[in-house]
């Protein structure tokens, strides 16, 4: 293949990508147009170019070049991709590969709250949420148990990030997701009353009614609510819900993981829609 590049100079410009600038960095690296991304693995990769995702560069290990990511390399043409030993690959980028494969790709334009959710019954809400790996958790429970859409305010950890891809299987490219413009609690759960959904806080509060609540799980359009890994949603967020939701619990064990909460809450108030 032409398009074969060894890696024998580290300071190579268009290695910067993967090596000297951080995933805040390449988020805007075009600006103002979309930034770019850097995907790990064959499956995510597939993910992202199923969901349009237009590749720039590739990183493989040369092991993988005709082993699980030929079909990968096949797909993305004739964009550079970039080949080393392992022990190079991890000097370089920093950390160990999992599957041997990186792929640099160009964001696309995030869709708007009204857009994603217009045909939406029933969609997940974080807040805060902080760390990529349960960003990237919570997209996977979201894509196999029903979740017709994802919204997250500007404090959460980007879908795209390596790591919250990663974790998710790919799967951020799958489920429609974007930003809320600010995340002021009022004014967003205001805003999506305001498109029809009945609004669910998941929370430890006094008023809290069980998962399985039967007029919860009835509700026609629902938005699943969740907060941050140390402090839950916002008192004011709370408040400003239709219903306080808890997950029953045993031991003494007050809540859990916030993205195994998730999944949880969403198979439990998704089996009307599955």
């Amino acid at each position: 293949m032409s398009n074969l590049i060894e890696i024998t100079d580290f300071s190579h410009p268009d290695l910067d990508i993967y090596a000297r600038l951080s995933e805040n960095q390449l988020r805007t690296y075009n600006e103002p147009a979309p930034g770019i991304f850097i995907a790990e693995s064959p499956n995510v990769i597939e993910r992202a170019l199923n969901g349009g995702y237009e590749p720039i560069s590739l990183l493989i290990n040369r092991n993988e070049i005709s082993g699980p990511s030929k079909n990968i390399i096949d797909r993305c043409g004739q964009i550079p991709i970039f080949v080393a030993d392992t022990t190079i690959i991890s000097q370089l980028t920093g950390f160990a590969m999992t599957r041997g494969l990186l792929c640099a790709m160009k964001r696309q334009a995030l869709p708007s709250v009204s857009d994603i959710c217009q045909n939406a019954r029933r969609i997940a809400v974080l807040e805060n949420v902080m760390n990529p790996t349960n960003v990237g958790a919570i997209f996977r429970s979201a894509a196999a148990l029903g979740i017709d859409a994802v919204l997250l305010t500007e404090g959460c950890s980007d879908p795209l990030y390596r790591r919250s891809a990663r974790v998710s299987m790919g799967t951020v490219f799958q489920v429609p997701w974007t930003f809320i413009p600010s995340d002021t609690s009022v004014i967003y759960v205001n805003w999506l009353k305001n498109l029809g959904f009945c609004t669910a806080a998941m929370a430890l509060d006094d008023k809290a009614v069980s998962i399985d609540h039967p007029p919860l799980m009835a509700e026609d359009r629902l938005a699943i609510l969740l907060g941050s890994e140390g402090y839950g949603l916002c008192t004011e967020t709370i408040a400003a819900c239709d219903y306080s939701v808890c997950i029953p619990m045993s031991h003494g064990v007050d809540s859990l993981n916030v993205a195994a909460a998730s999944a949880v809450a969403f198979w439990q108030l998704c089996r009307p829609t599955l």
